[in-house]
């Protein structure tokens, strides 16, 4: 018997069919992106989220995405928002920057606004591990967002 066993436990689902779902995503590193939307919106059909629960904003890159969601979660449409982009690494020091703050700028929307926010921003040291990422980072992103969705309503009605 494991010293948990008599701990109740919050179980959640990757059941989507009633959750709103909210995606941001990148222009810059296009083929990288569109690869994570494309394996993004597939997961979450399947996991049951409707076409019309989903909502796409694009912005031009990983550094805008935080503000977009931002102004998504406070809307209170959404019951998860997913953030897409691709950085990947050049010869200059802005690799670090625009990874580090996007990625700073997802957990400050996300404990400011208690919205959960799936991070499939991707960094990669270049396009080859990018294009061979972007296919399970887009699932993982969606399953993230439909599991933190569900935790979070489990809360609700528990409290």
């Amino acid at each position: 018997m494991a010293y948990y066993d008599n701990i109740p436990e919050v179980e959640t689902t990757l059941v989507g069919a009633e959750l709103r779902i909210g995606i941001v995503m990148s222009r810059f590193n296009i083929e990288v992106v569109e690869g994570l939307l494309g394996a993004c919106t597939a997961e979450l059909t399947r996991q049951g989220v409707k076409g019309p629960n989903m909502l796409l904003a694009t912005v031009p890159g990983a550094l805008e995405i935080p503000l977009a969601l931002q102004k998504m979660a406070l809307s209170d449409q959404f019951d998860a928002l997913i953030a897409l982009g691709a950085v990947i690494r050049g010869d200059t020091y802005h690799f670090e920057i625009v990874a580090n703050e996007s990625a700073r700028g997802l957990i400050t929307v996300q404990l400011d606004t208690g919205i959960p926010i799936a991070n499939g921003i991707l960094t990669t040291d270049n396009g080859d591990q990018a294009l061979a990422r972007m296919t399970q980072k887009g699932i993982e992103a969606a399953r993230a967002a439909i599991e933190m969705a569900n935790l979070l309503a489990k809360f609700d009605e528990i409290t």
